[in-house]
């Protein structure tokens, strides 16, 4: 039987068209070319030639000629191997985000390749399937096919790992540019750490490092990450300071006194504290006393004297002055109060000694209302007397010069006794009989010159009309006459002219007469 002719193979600029690069050029990796017969393997085209007793060896390089000689014998169905079992595609893609410290996240998958399948090579079949399989050539390609499903098989298994090993190597590239050593102080404890976060505050937080208010962080919060940079955070500690006497809420980041006055500003040379400087200061605060060195002058016994003194009173700095004071010995400015830089204090030298006097105690006046008393007349119903008592005065000298007494005590010797004055309020008559028309007035202006108040030189005769008192109080008056209102004198002396005529006015008299 004639046998028709092989058909030929496809050429070995293209040998299969529909067959495309994996497209692993964008990662970096070499694209992998397919053999004509067998697996997938890896290399370029060109893997020898094609003719009947052409041998599949190690791939050569794309680029050297294919020798294709003569045409290859090929069976009734040509095997071209199976394809390569890549199995469930390879989940390399680009590296995972990093968003997350220490996270790679999962490799994005890529989708399936897809793989055309190669032509079938049918050759014509010439003295059937008993020929095809006697032919030299059949023989060959049946070796050939089973020296490349060897080596496919081994390019099946390496191919997987060699793509793990390269994507995981630009993973780790990327994982060293993003990575950071930084040293972090928090408190003053120092550690070095490894880090991705972008900023300090992110780090922080990264690290469950916590800041209120008055913590600090060298740098700022949002100061950029770099490599080797230096983080130190510093809690703030509360302080309830008394400072040269005044007390205020401060706060502070030092972990120790001497330290937290240092940063507050605090004069420490020479102060007097009340905690020492080396004392810890833990995050709930303390409270602290602080005394600063100050500069007193003191004028003492008619001179100056200078002193440096942290003391907190004026009585402790006379203390450090060496300073004595003796008995009532005392200073210009009170002992328990705070010396303040620059004062000048004075101190007293004090001597005295003690005086007993007797004071009179004036005795007071009470007036009371009597309806049976004329309106106009009062009666001393009762006589004040002066009181008495003893007081005891200090006399002071204070640096030589005598001080106005003090009084320091009393004693009662005798209680004043109150005055009482009765005041009449009974109505006056409007008239005394048989005495009426007469010149009164007269009779005034000659006595006393019409003067109520008038006392004559002996002081016997007093008022308008010269009584004296006997005959006042005979005619119903009430102490003496000239206290007696005018009205009240006037009557008065009507009654008397009508019990004895114009005689008790032996020259005036003659003046009642018109």
């Amino acid at each position: 039987m004639s046998q028709s002719p092989t058909a030929q193979p496809p050429s070995p600029s293209s040998p299969f068209p529909s067959q495309a690069p994996y497209g692993y050029e964008q990662y970096g990796y070499e694209p992998y070319g397919y053999e004509p017969h067998g697996t997938h393997g890896g290399g370029t085209y060109g893997d020898g030639t094609y003719g009947g007793d052409t041998r599949y060896d190690v791939p050569v390089t794309y680029g050297e000629a294919a020798t294709y000689g003569g045409p290859a014998a090929y069976d009734g169905s040509p095997t071209y191997g199976e394809p390569a079992a890549y199995g469930e595609p390879a989940a390399y893609g680009e590296p995972a985000a990093y968003g997350e410290p220490g996270a790679y996240g999962k490799p994005v998958a890529y989708e399936t390749p897809v793989v055309a399948q190669p032509p079938a090579w049918v050759p014509e079949q010439r003295g059937g399937r008993a020929a095809a399989r006697r032919s030299p050539g059949r023989r060959a390609a049946a070796r050939r096919r089973r020296r490349r499903g060897g080596q496919g098989d081994l390019l099946r298994k390496l191919l997987p790992q060699a793509l793990v090993v390269a994507f995981l190597a630009g993973g780790t590239s990327a994982f060293v540019a993003y990575d950071k050593a930084v040293e972090l102080e928090v408190d003053g404890q120092r550690r070095t750490l490894h880090t991705f976060a972008g900023d300090v505050t992110e780090l922080l937080e990264d690290e469950g490092v916590r800041l209120g208010g008055h913590d600090t962080v060298l740098p700022g919060r949002a100061a950029r990450l770099n490599h080797g940079d230096e983080v130190a955070v510093r809690y703030g500690r509360p302080l309830a300071l008394t400072l040269d006497g005044h007390r205020r809420q401060v706060w502070a980041t030092a972990d120790t006194v001497g330290g937290a006055l240092r940063e507050l500003g605090v004069r420490a040379e020479g102060a007097r504290i009340s905690t020492p400087r080396s004392a810890p200061i833990p995050r709930s605060g303390r409270q602290l006393e602080v005394w600063t060195e100050r500069t007193l002058t003191f004028l003492v016994d008619s001179r100056e004297q200078q002193v440096r003194t942290n003391a907190a009173t004026v009585g402790d700095a006379l203390d450090d002055a060496g300073i004595e004071l003796r008995d009532e010995d005392t200073a210009s400015v009170p002992l328990p109060s705070f010396p303040r830089d620059g004062q000048t204090i004075t101190v007293m030298r004090i001597t005295g000694s003690e005086q007993t006097r007797e004071e009179r105690i004036p005795f007071r006046t009470v007036r009371r209302d009597d309806p049976d008393l004329q309106e106009g007349t009062e009666v001393v119903a009762r006589q004040g007397r002066t009181g008495l008592r003893k007081v005891t005065f200090e006399l002071r000298t204070v640096n030589g010069v005598e001080q106005h007494p003090r009084r320091t005590g009393s004693e009662l010797i005798r209680a004043p006794q109150t005055q009482v004055i009765k005041v009449g309020t009974k109505k006056l008559p409007e008239a005394v009989r048989g005495a009426e028309g007469l010149n009164w007035q007269d009779l005034a202006q000659c006595e006393s010159g019409g003067r109520p108040g008038a006392v004559d030189s002996t002081g016997t005769y007093g008022g308008l009309y010269q009584f004296d008192t006997h005959t006042w109080h005979s005619l119903g008056g009430s102490g003496r006459p000239q206290d007696a209102p005018a009205g009240e004198q006037t009557l008065r002396a009507k009654k008397l002219y009508v019990k004895r005529g114009a005689s008790p006015w032996p020259v005036c008299g003659r003046k009642l007469s018109r």
